[in-house]
């Protein structure tokens, strides 16, 4: 079984979604021949990224609604991420264009790393308020993977991966994909959001009886 989830690193809901379909898929008695693949996607994809902002003050100009509002989003958004045993500090989550970090993903991807990578980008940006826009942050958290830093910097520095991102968010169009987290099963069934584990171990044993 092959399945392909198209997220963005700055998603809230991403990450909390990946969590559920982690608990759904530790319910499987094997998961030896289940690739999965991760695809790009950008909620915002003209967002410059400023780093003398929180996300509150970002979501509030975005939305056009008050910052007591934006923090107030956020902390029911953190609520949900903490029931899934996620720790989301949104006071010190740093507003930033996840093209690069995506770029990051891709390079993992081709090392055999892309699952490790995802996690550390989801939590480099929802839990330990890292710039995932900048280029140091990404080298040193390419390092901290196991993979080649100067590689990947090399690898920036040259325009790599740039083709890749834009292909996913091509293929998520062509798709009709409209929103993030969006898990596609073997191009057979598809699940969009954060759904309950049990609805993601549903469709896991369906396409799995279906093999």
């Amino acid at each position: 079984m092959k399945i392909e989830i198209w997220s963005d690193i700055m998603c809230p809901f991403c990450y909390i979604g990946k969590r559920k379909f982690e608990v759904a898929l530790a319910q499987l008695e094997s998961i030896d021949n289940i690739e999965i693949e991760w695809k790009s996607f950008l909620l915002s994809p003209d967002m410059k990224t400023d780093d003398t902002k929180n996300i509150h003050q970002f979501l509030a100009e975005h939305k056009g609604i008050s910052l007591e509002e934006a923090t107030g989003l956020n902390d029911n958004v953190a609520h949900l991420a903490a029931n899934v045993g996620l720790e989301y500090n949104f006071d010190k989550t740093i507003p930033a264009n996840s093209f690069n970090a995506h770029r990051l993903l891709h390079f993992a991807k081709q090392h055999g790393r892309q699952q490790a990578a995802e996690e550390a980008l989801f939590a480099a940006y929802f839990t330990e308020g890292k710039n995932i826009d900048d280029a140091q942050t990404l080298v040193t958290l390419a390092a901290t993977l196991g993979l080649d830093g100067n590689a990947f910097a090399q690898a920036m520095g040259a325009g790599a991966y740039v083709e890749a991102v834009l292909d996913d968010i091509n293929e998520a169009q062509q798709l009709g994909v409209r929103g993030v987290p969006f898990f596609v099963f073997d191009r057979k069934y598809a699940i969009s959001g954060a759904q309950e584990p049990a609805v993601f171990l549903e469709t896991l044993e369906k396409v799995m009886s279906e093999v």
